[in-house]
């Protein structure tokens, strides 16, 4: 029987290791310039603003507002077929890169506040990838 083939897990080289690395551990990595001080998402070795080589990795707090996203009904690749529908999402690090990802313990159903631009955010992991859940100040109360 041949290997199922995962299109959601990573791949690591020698220069992502230590982000994948830190997302297995719940920790989430951005690079940061060292000579213009701006925080890129993906990790690169120069930094895409100055061209400086001078990037090292930092921690990020974790915090993000929703930019857009999509609520994807349909996805014929393993495993996304059997998540469906789940949220499609970018997001605006506290730090200020955008990054994509995917939107976690939201399932539109009553009692939860509706998506919204702008609404708080905060990195979640699963399977050693970042993903993002509401902030507790806009989840809703545990129902008794």
């Amino acid at each position: 029987m041949a290997a199922r083939v995962r299109h959601d897990l990573p791949e690591p080289d020698a220069f992502t290791r230590p982000y994948w690395e830190a997302a297995a551990q719940g920790r989430l990595l951005l690079r940061r310039c060292r000579d213009c001080r701006r925080a890129h998402h993906y990790p690169r070795e120069f930094c895409p603003y100055c061209w400086s080589e001078d990037v090292v990795w930092e921690t990020a707090s974790g915090r993000a507002a929703l930019y857009t996203w999509s609520v994807v009904h349909r996805n014929d690749l393993p495993p996304f077929g059997e998540r469906t529908p789940y949220v499609a999402a970018v997001v605006d690090l506290a730090e200020g890169p955008r990054m994509m990802t995917e939107i976690v313990e939201w399932t539109g159903s009553a009692g939860q506040p509706p998506l919204r631009a702008g609404m708080e955010l905060e990195a979640a992991f699963r399977d050693g990838t970042p993903v993002f859940r509401p902030r507790p100040s806009t989840r809703p109360a545990p129902s008794r």
